[in-house]
């Protein structure tokens, strides 16, 4: 039995309950205004003083005083939108006492309720608590968790709540797009007239392609490029003078997104433009406390392929919750009973067995 916790069938069964009606609530990104006042009004029903900022919802229990250390629970409330092939109302979905279905509920529901149970839950620990439940963190909107950590004062060390099986990821490869325009010069392709475009960039893509970092991480390996977008062209008997692509790579810490774009640009002749060179690689600092506890406790770790607010946090972190990556952004989205009551489970006794 988990300390202080005397019925974690009981607490898994209202964290179960409490997904439902969140699932029910649409939340798209940037659009997540009825799901936080629901939050809000939840956690005002049980007596804490939440804090709105945006759609962002912050709540602290800061009983070990305020020179003590503070950990910060940090999940997302916002969803994508559905995708195509649901074989229910993603917003109404089925009851089924093994599963929670609906969009959002896998990723990350499960994590929020898990954590929102654990919250509630803890008592007696040396350091305090603050719980952030984020919006925009799907479309890396400007009113998500940059703007609400503004309003949270000390953050000594975060855990993130994404869909990882309860195994812990100590590092997530950074996102770094680049826009490809290749321009040649318009003909008439009876004639074999003008420059193509479509060509410039092929030849391009496959400089990308074979192009090798140099620089390995002992920690995640090597940079991952792939190039996933192309269009070029108006008709089939004009030689197209501009073709577009874009190219999506996962960093490492071995490279700044600066220093990629750099070295890539050297190697083609298309224009290469990042959307954002903010979305960098993140890592849990060594012999930190976090990393110490997933020592002790004997939890699994990886390096996660896929980013979260991590990436706009700086202070140090592990990511780890229910469910599991690969159900995210799919059709009939789910989370099973069992992963929100090891979800739960897994946070207490984590956080537990924090020495900091």
């Amino acid at each position: 039995m988990l300390a202080n916790v005397k019925n974690i069938e009981s607490i898994t069964n209202d964290a179960v309950s409490l997904l439902r009606q969140i699932v029910s609530i649409e939340s798209f990104s940037g659009g997540e205004g009825a799901r936080s006042s629901f939050i809000y009004d939840f956690f005002e029903s049980k007596g804490f003083n939440p804090e709105r900022i945006e759609n962002n919802i912050v709540v602290k229990s800061f009983n070990a005083g305020p020179d003590s250390p503070v950990l910060m629970l940090n999940s997302h409330i916002d969803t994508v939108r559905p995708g195509n092939g649901y074989t229910f109302d993603p917003f109404k979905p089925p009851v089924n006492s093994e599963l929670v279905m609906g969009l959002g509920s896998n990723d990350a529901g499960a994590s929020v309720v898990s954590m929102i149970t654990a919250f509630m839950a803890i008592q007696n620990i040396p350091f305090n608590l603050l719980l952030l439940l984020s919006a925009q963190e799907e479309n890396s909107g400007p009113k998500g968790i940059s703007l609400a950590l503004k309003s949270c004062g000390r953050v000594d060390a975060v855990i993130i709540g994404e869909p990882t099986g309860m195994k812990v990821a100590i590092a997530e490869r950074g996102l770094l797009v680049l826009d490809g325009k290749a321009k040649g010069v318009t003909g008439h392709a009876a004639r074999g007239e003008g420059v193509n475009a479509l060509y410039i960039a092929l030849e391009d893509i496959e400089r990308l392609r074979s192009f090798k970092f140099e620089k390995i991480s002992p920690l995640m390996g090597e940079v991952k490029l792939s190039v996933t977008q192309i269009n070029a062209g108006t008709q089939h008997n004009v030689i197209p003078d501009l073709c577009t692509f874009v190219v999506d790579i996962r960093p490492t810490d071995m490279y700044s997104n600066s220093e990629i774009t750099d070295l890539l640009k050297e190697v083609v002749k298309s224009e290469l433009t990042p959307r954002n060179l903010l979305n960098r690689s993140s890592a849990t600092p060594a012999g930190h406390e976090l990393l110490l506890a997933v020592e002790r406790l004997g939890i699994d770790s990886y390096v996660s392929p896929t980013t979260s607010d991590w990436l706009r946090l700086s202070f140090p972190a592990i990511k780890m919750g229910p469910g599991l990556s690969a159900r995210s952004h799919r059709p009939d989205e789910y989370v099973t009973v069992s992963e929100i009551r090891g979800g739960i489970e897994g946070y207490i006794n984590f956080i537990q067995n924090l020495k900091f």
